[in-house]
Parts: structure tokens; sequence; C-alpha cells
């Protein structure tokens, strides 16, 4: 098989490395291109798919939300269905970052960007995790890596990382200065002027605004009034009925998702000594049975985003036809399944112990 062009930053491995890497991508290149070639009308539509498949979860989460409120449908149905819909909107959000759908539609594609985040108001501005997510891409691993960072990749297993997984505005009240410290990194790496990284430093202060905001709001006090309840009894609150008929249709299902794409996601991405663009070095590949709970919520992410890692190319929908042609090459090529020895060296690649953050 004829090796895959190499990326810049990836000269600089060793040669066997390199030709790994090349290998994997190409093979990865191949097996999208003969499915792709079984399936012509995917390629013709993907435009038309990516928004079917956004018009579909929006009126999944809607019509939960109203099956719900009519008593047809319990609350322990509605929270991880919903939850399942929205999932789809992350993968959606994932790839309109990659501009994989209405490239030359700016309209429709930023219309999308909006959807994607107004379903799913738990995640920061879709814009501004753009810039976000191409570093992770350029700098995975590493210590400017934000978006990895600030869900919990690379810190020890304790209080906080559980927390933080549970409620991302929680645990970074929780722990400031690390949070602080993440983001100036970030910035340090990525500005390139004092003007930008002020303008940074703003734009990341304010990511979760307003949705957010909203959001964290309203759960935050569907929880506390829950609790008060709790220890001193059945008491009447105005507007109770709204704030829970929200939290069932909304902002549970987006809570329980988000728990379970950033407990995924901050335990498969590798941290803190892995070298510098080595996609070897960069996820593990999970497919163990008892993480299906945890996938059902947010597409098979642990089995999907280390081919993504090797070739941006494809939406999820295609990663997903894909995985387990694409898996036996990761496998044959040692990258990394099911480490679960990574919880407790936090996420470090190296199989020995190591220094990590409490």
């Amino acid at each position: 098989m004829k090796l895959a062009t190499r990326l810049p930053g990836e000269r600089h491995l060793e040669r066997a490395d390199a030709d790994r890497i090349a290998q994997i991508r190409g093979a990865i290149i191949a097996i999208g291109d003969s499915w792709r070639a079984r399936h012509p009308w995917i390629t013709a539509h993907q435009d038309r798919i990516g928004l079917g498949i956004f018009l579909a979860a929006i009126a999944g989460v809607v019509a939960d939300g109203w099956l719900y409120h009519a008593g047809v449908l319990p609350w322990w149905v509605t929270i991880p269905l919903t939850g399942f819909w929205l999932s789809l909107l992350h993968e959606l959000e994932h790839d309109l970052i990659h501009s994989m759908y209405f490239r030359n539609n700016r309209f429709v594609h930023n219309l999308m960007m909006f959807g994607v985040w107004f379903f799913r108001p738990s995640t920061i501005n879709p814009w501004v995790r753009r810039r976000l997510h191409l570093h992770h891409h350029e700098v995975s691993g590493t210590d400017s890596d934000l978006e990895e960072r600030a869900i919990t990749n690379g810190e020890g297993w304790g209080a906080h990382r559980l927390v933080s997984l549970l409620d991302s505005v929680l645990g970074m009240y929780a722990k400031p200065f690390r949070m602080r410290r993440i983001v100036e990194n970030y910035i340090e790496h990525e500005a390139r002027t004092p003007q930008e990284a002020r303008q940074l430093a703003t734009v990341n202060a304010l990511s979760y605004f307003p949705l957010g905001a909203v959001h964290y709001t309203l759960w935050h006090l569907f929880l506390g009034i829950h609790a008060y309840q709790l220890v001193m009894g059945p008491i009447s609150i105005p507007g109770q009925g709204i704030l829970d008929f929200l939290a069932v249709a909304i902002l549970a299902p987006n809570a329980v998702r988000t728990f379970c794409l950033h407990f995924v996601s901050s335990n498969m991405h590798y941290f803190g000594d892995v070298q510098a663009h080595n996609v070897l070095q960069q996820t593990q590949v999970w497919t163990a049975k008892w993480l299906k709970p945890f996938h059902a919520l947010c597409f098979n992410f642990g089995e999907t985003h280390a081919i993504h890692h090797f070739l941006v190319r494809d939406p999820f929908y295609i990663r997903e036809a894909i995985k387990h042609d694409c898996q036996a090459v990761l496998r044959d090529n040692d990258v990394r399944f099911n480490d679960f020895g990574t919880f407790r060296r936090a996420n470090r690649f190296a199989l020995t112990s190591a220094s990590v953050e409490p």
C-alpha cells in the first residue's frame, strides 16, 4: 500500500512512527474510499444528510418533551432517549467545526451551528469551540490542549475530577487556579500578539454566555430546590412545574449526555508524556462492553474517535460505518485498545507510574 502523505508536524518524528502513522492513514483512506464507492449517494448528498440528521434529532428532542408532558413517556425514559438525540447534535457540531456540511453556504452552516448549541446549552459557544478543537488536533496531549484539559484530562482521579465530569461549571469554580493555569497555557501557545492574547482571554471567559449561563442557573436551581424539599418536605414554589418540565426535557438529558461524553473523551485521550504530533500516542480505542451505556449517549465516541485523529475527512456516520475495518488496522499497528490503566496513571501514556496532577 502506498503511504499517505505525512502532515507537516509529523516530519520530526522517528521514521518508524511516521511511517506507521502514514500507513494507518493510508489504510483508513482506502477503507473510506471503498465504502464511498459502494454508496456514492452519500458523498453526493453529504450536506442534505447532515441537515436531515439535524432536523430529525431536533424533532426527537421536541417529541420526547411533548410525550413526557402528555404523560406518555416517564421521566426515566425521556432523559436517556433525549440524551441520544442530543448526542447526534454533538456529532453534527463536531463535523460542522471541521466544515463538513454547507461549506459554501454559510447561512445554513451557521444556522446549524446555532441549532446544535441551542439544544445543547450545557456546552460552550461552538464558534469558540472551533478554535479550541482545531488547536486540540495540533497539540493533543500537551499542556495547552485546553479542550481536553478543561474536562479533566491529565488530572488524578478524586472528588474534583468526578464533580467536574458531573458539572463542568462547578468543577471550574472548585479549582479556579487550575483552570486559569490551563487557559494561560493555551493563550501563550495560541496568541501571536498581546492584543490577540487579550482577545482570547475575553472570548474564553464568555464561552458559556448566554446559553450556558441560563442552563446552569436553571439546573442548579432545580437541584437546589429538590435538595431543600428532600430535607424540609414538600413546599409549594411558584413556577416549579415549569422548571421540573425543563429539567426532564432538556436540562437533565444534557447533564447526563455531557457526563458520558466527558468521561469517555477525558479518559481515552492521553496526556503529559506524549510526543508532539505523534498520533500513535494521542488516543486509545474503547470497545469494552461495560462502556455501552456511556457510548449510547455519546454515539460510540470511544470506538471511533481515534479514527478521526488519524484522518479528519469523514463525517461521524461514515466513521461509524467503517469502524470495524479501521479498528482492525489500528490494532494491527499497535494502537492501544481498552487501556484502563490510565485511570491510575491520570491518562499518562507511559505504562510506568508518573508524577501526575493531584
